[in-house]
């Protein structure tokens, strides 16, 4: 059996949401308020019973009205629905322990636990008579908690909430639940055999070789038999130690106990004394955990490890306590028989590469069912890109409305909804998975435009920071393999805002056959009737116009082509864009300064120099017959097109973001008292980056 659901009404961010779990792992990840921890608290509240099931006041919902306030008293309702695992068998104590709470009797059998926070029937009438005066959700909320919190209780319910039948507790106690929340700091006497946990996990494992044999090897009496021989040895053994200590003590016991005639506690012939005996478990205490390296004679306290490396070992020593509790041989009925786990941020404490390291071993544990679930908050992409697009539960709070996706499952079950679910789960490394924790993405083409865009935002008066956008380059034709994770018109998918920026890229193709090819924009749509054409951005802008949460933005006009070219044709009057380690800078300079004295295109042609492409490039130029090209669209193309062939990508990127991050921090106007001040340099972004950048931070 396994979770598979849970339903969360009136519980902190929680109004009225339902989420589906794995039988196994469950990641669940989510900007910070998404609700992750409430998640783990509400699994907690019915199944850990070592956990206090009462609330506070602020663990209800606040966002009901005050009139609902008013007509009834706020409650807490959470449902966990369990189901029967595919291969489970029907003999098995799972059924047993669920069955008083079955609601589908026929396979795959579901069973429910509700909980319930709820003011009695009882105080309801003075409830609703006290609140008919509030004037606000404050105040009202005030009055709930100063008069009416203490006088709530819960009830956990077993199968039809309507029914209203208790779930036994002895059931109950079936479930293991072991939480390690993120603020956390390991006990410095944890690693001694003074601890609780210790102590039980080494009296499990005490003659463990013992204890595992096989039974057709050695019989239960016999491993039972053998064990206490064992201890009586070990206890005789331990006698003559104690005799010893004695005879070392006893001048000084007889010294110790005159006081004791002194005060009179020998009054009516009572003589204290010291005696005792020492079994196996009472040494425990004076053992605690080394760390020893191998090939050096080294060995220091596990108390002088550091905090991350110390909360490994605490972890292995839980699953260890899990494997003890679920052991009927060991515990007989007291035994556990559904052991949960959940973390929260482990990353806390953890190493990169530790993190990676440390899924695995939670998964191989829950392959060898010592944990037959397994839940984990994060805010770590290490841990994201390490699990299964189908182990992830993104929860995404939107202005107090959580949404819950679930990636694996928002890919259609064709074949182009397998390839582009294939190719999201290789693609989500450790950077780019950020895309499923940050409230807004936008999606670029390459580098340039991720390095560039943060910078170009502050132009546009926004910090991209402020409102949690993640940049992610994905190539240009690979937008559509993303889209199926966030678009709201489709179940299961995660809703936030997200802008795709595609470059225009003109095509055209004969129409007596062949492929589409690059072409000049200033080639597009000039010969219809000899060539097909086609551009990478106008459909998608008209596809997603009206899409609830998805927008694609590019160079949509007849001089556009890419990224780089629409940066040049904005800021053609200014040399700001041309960087000091950009090949043919010279070059560039001198066309910027032709271009501002308009000069006429067969002047720039002397200026370039000559190679096969750059003459096919002119000779396209000198081939237009369109009258609405300008020379000054023209003059405009051609240095267009020699920067965005002077460039780098990604380096030219990460130098212009530099210079344009420095010609922020100049003044606009130089100051009065030194007016030889450098000012800042005009910058223009373009009109597509604006829109993207002002629509996805509305």
């Amino acid at each position: 059996m396994y979770i598979s659901n849970i339903k969360i009404q009136g519980f902190r961010n929680f109004v009225n949401n339902e989420i589906e779990f794995n039988e196994g792992v469950n990641v669940i990840i989510g900007h910070n308020n998404a609700g992750k921890s409430s998640l783990i608290k509400a699994i907690g509240l019915i199944i850990n019973g070592d956990a206090s099931r009462r609330l506070e006041i602020d663990d209800f919902s606040k966002s009901t009205s005050l009139i609902a306030l008013q007509t009834d008293p706020p409650k807490v309702i959470i449902t966990l629905t369990i189901l029967q695992s595919p291969e489970e068998d029907l003999n098995s104590d799972d059924l047993v322990t669920v069955a008083n709470w079955l609601t589908k009797l026929d396979e795959p059998y579901e069973a429910q636990l509700t909980y319930t926070f709820y003011l009695p029937i009882d105080k309801q009438a003075d409830y609703i008579s006290e609140l008919s005066n509030c004037t606000t959700k404050d105040e009202a909320w005030l009055i709930i908690k100063h008069q009416y919190l203490r006088f709530y209780t819960y009830k956990i319910f077993g199968g039809n909430p309507a029914l209203q039948i208790v779930a036994d507790s002895e059931s109950l106690q079936k479930f293991d639940f072991q939480f390690l929340n993120a603020i956390r700091d390991v006990e410095r006497d944890m690693f001694t055999g003074r601890n609780t946990m210790l102590r039980d996990v080494l009296d499990f494992f005490m003659d463990y070789e013992i204890k595992s044999a096989d039974e057709s090897v050695k019989s239960s009496t016999q491993k039972y038999q053998e064990i206490k021989q064992l201890k009586s040895d070990f206890t005789s053994k331990a006698g003559v130690l104690i005799n010893e200590l004695q005879s070392r003590m006893k001048a000084g016991k007889d010294h110790i106990l005159s006081y004791a005639k002194q005060t009179g506690a020998t009054f009516n012939n009572a003589e204290p004394d010291f005696d005792g005996t020492i079994s196996d478990v009472d040494m425990y205490s004076a053992l605690k955990l080394i760390i020893g390296y191998s090939g050096l004679d080294i060995k220091i306290p596990a108390t002088h490890n550091g905090l991350g490396y110390n909360n490994l070992i605490f972890m292995s020593l839980l699953l260890a306590k899990m494997q003890v509790n679920s052991d009927g041989k060991y515990l007989g009925s007291n035994a556990k028989v559904f052991p949960v786990l959940a973390i929260e941020e482990p990353e806390a404490h953890l190493h990169p590469a530790m993190q990676y390291k440390f899924l695995k071993f939670l998964k191989e544990n829950k392959e060898d069912r010592k944990v037959r679930q397994i839940f984990v908050t994060t805010h770590s992409t290490q841990i994201t890109s390490a699990v299964s697009l189908d182990e992830i539960i993104c929860l995404h709070n939107e202005n107090g409305t959580i949404n819950v996706g679930y990636p694996g499952k928002t890919f259609p079950d064709t074949a182009a909804g397998k390839k582009s679910k294939a190719y999201v789960q290789r693609f989500l490394d450790a950077t780019r998975s950020d895309m499923l924790f940050a409230q807004k993405v936008i999606f670029v083409e390459g580098l340039a435009e991720q390095v560039l865009l943060p910078t170009l935002a502050k132009y546009c008066a926004i910090e991209m920071e402020d409102y949690h956008i993640a940049v992610i380059p994905v190539g240009g034709r690979f937008f559509d393999h993303f889209l199926p994770l966030f678009d709201k018109n489709k179940p299961f998918t995660i809703h936030k805002k997200v802008v795709c920026l595609k470059d225009r890229d003109p095509e055209r193709k004969l129409k007596t056959g062949g492929s589409f090819t690059s072409c000049y924009p200033f080639q597009f749509n000039q010969e219809p009737a000899l060539y097909d054409y086609k551009d990478h951005v106008t459909d998608k802008i008209t596809e997603y116009s009206a899409h609830p949460n998805i927008r694609f933005y590019g160079q949509n006009h007849r001089k556009g082509k890419t990224f780089e070219y629409e940066l040049l044709l904005n800021n053609i009057g200014t040399d700001i864009l041309i960087t000091e380690y950009m090949t043919n800078r010279s070059e560039l300079c001198t066309l910027i300064d032709f271009h501002k004295a308009k000069k006429l295109p067969v002047d720039f042609f002397e200026e370039i120099h000559k190679s096969d492409s750059k003459t096919k490039f002119m000779e396209a130029i000198e081939a237009i017959t369109d009258p609405s090209w300008t020379d000054e669209d023209k003059t405009q193309a051609i240095v267009a097109y020699r920067y965005l062939a002077s460039i780098g990508k990604g380096e030219n990127a990460l130098e212009l973001a530099n210079v344009l991050e420095e010609n922020l921090k100049l003044p606009h106007i130089a100051p009065a008292e030194d007016p030889t001040t450098s000012i800042r340099t005009s910058f223009v972004v373009p009109q597509y980056i604006f829109d993207s950048i002002t629509w996805v931070c509305q």
